[in-house]
């Protein structure tokens, strides 16, 4: 299964603006943020991350609940945090 998972931007690469360090519970990883608005891709947004893409931008509230609702997976939720970790475009 692939969730899509919450996640903050650090900070964009200087050398490559498509492309952001996340914090997903305290994973950090580079994503893709080619998607995104300038206005949405900025260090503090929240993003939902899927596959190393920022889809779509969340506000806080919103990745706090989600965040929530994906520890209650169990299973599911740690293979993603787990793939995550193991993954990196950067």
């Amino acid at each position: 299964m692939c969730l899509g998972i919450p996640g903050e931007i650090i900070e964009i690469a200087k050398d490559r603006p498509d492309l952001a360090v996340v914090d997903v519970v305290g994973v950090r990883r580079t994503i893709h943020i080619g998607l995104l608005t300038e206005d949405e891709a900025k260090p503090g947004a929240w993003v939902l991350v899927h596959v190393g893409f920022a889809m779509s931008r969340i506000d806080e509230l919103e990745a706090a609940a989600t965040l929530e609702m994906l520890a209650g997976l169990g299973q599911a939720y740690t293979d993603e945090l787990d793939a995550l970790a193991r993954s990196d475009i950067g």
